[in-house]
């Protein structure tokens, strides 16, 4: 399935910034099953400097500085990405849950794809006895880990929330657990922290979901901006499987990555400072437009 992206980032500042940097993660790379075909983004007003690198688990990241005065900061991103669907898994068949956690201690990659990097408590995760125990029941002995995972997933959905004005970006997961309530970024620190509880594996993931879906289904929540999921690992063979608890879905072709991290604050898409005083307003547009095979032919002819 191929995708064109189209979002749009604007803040609104209440004095003008004179100077500022940011870092901005809003450009999707190469990853399996996902091939971008262009991409680009621009941001006004025009920065000084402008230096792009790939961060340790392979996003592209983009340093910029601004130093003309401004009241407004926006960022604009086109993509078409293509997304393929990734291949089959029988999620009662795989290693149990023991023998993952097992495995991940005992792994010595320190690549950025390694599972080492995603067992422990992370900025914006710290573990949590509470919901270590509610994820634990997701997880009786010798269950297949991807089996405990998708219904740990289910069970997220079905006992949560989603709800928009419950919390915001700086909530940590145990409040939200709490509340039983609040957007996908809640979601997936919930269950990457349920997760790593139990000393198994669970990265954090952004990106975007279609915003037109399938003829008979439903519009996905958190379609309007910028989504987040969990990719959990499942062993050597399996590796790592996206799973998104806000839709209770397996991630396949409705899903487009933008980033890979520990947690939010890896992702982010953007960061930075800014010198000035006063509030500031953030909206955020997202439209992931399908691309039908016809239009694809009548393009090229």
């Amino acid at each position: 399935m191929k995708y064109d992206i189209h979002q749009t980032t604007a803040y609104a500042y209440d004095s003008p910034v004179p100077v500022a940097r940011h870092v901005v993660r809003m450009a999707p790379v190469d990853r399996p099953n996902q091939r971008v075909v262009a991409s680009h983004f621009t941001v006004e007003p025009e920065p000084v400097e402008w230096t792009e690198t790939r961060d340790f688990f392979g996003n592209k990241v983009v340093h910029i500085r601004i130093e003309t005065a401004h009241k407004s900061f926006t960022v604009r991103t086109r993509a078409r990405v293509e997304v393929e669907e990734p291949p089959p898994v029988d999620a009662e068949s795989g290693p149990s849950w023991e023998e993952v956690r097992e495995a991940a201690d005992a792994s010595a990659d320190l690549s950025g794809a390694s599972p080492a990097h995603h067992l422990f408590p992370s900025p914006a995760v710290p573990l949590s006895e509470d919901i270590t125990a509610w994820a634990g029941e997701s997880f009786p002995p010798g269950r297949p880990m991807l089996a405990g995972a998708i219904d740990l997933m289910n069970r997220l959905h079905a006992e949560f929330t989603y709800d928009p004005r419950a919390t915001d970006v700086s909530t940590p997961p145990l409040e939200a657990f709490g509340m039983r309530r609040g957007v996908c970024q809640d979601f997936a620190h919930i269950m990457i922290a349920g997760l790593r509880g139990l000393g198994l594996p669970a990265a954090y993931v952004s990106g975007f979901l279609r915003t037109e879906p399938p003829p008979g289904r439903e519009r996905l929540q958190g379609a309007d901006a910028t989504h987040a999921w969990v990719s959990v690992w499942c062993g050597e063979d399996i590796g790592w499987q996206g799973l998104d608890p806000t839709n209770a879905l397996i991630v396949a072709t409705d899903h487009v990555v933008l980033a890979v991290g520990r947690d939010y604050t890896d992702v982010a898409p953007i960061g930075g400072v800014v010198f000035g005083s006063g509030g500031q307003e953030l909206t955020v547009e997202v439209d992931v437009i399908p691309i039908p095979p016809e239009k694809e032919v009548a393009a090229k002819g």
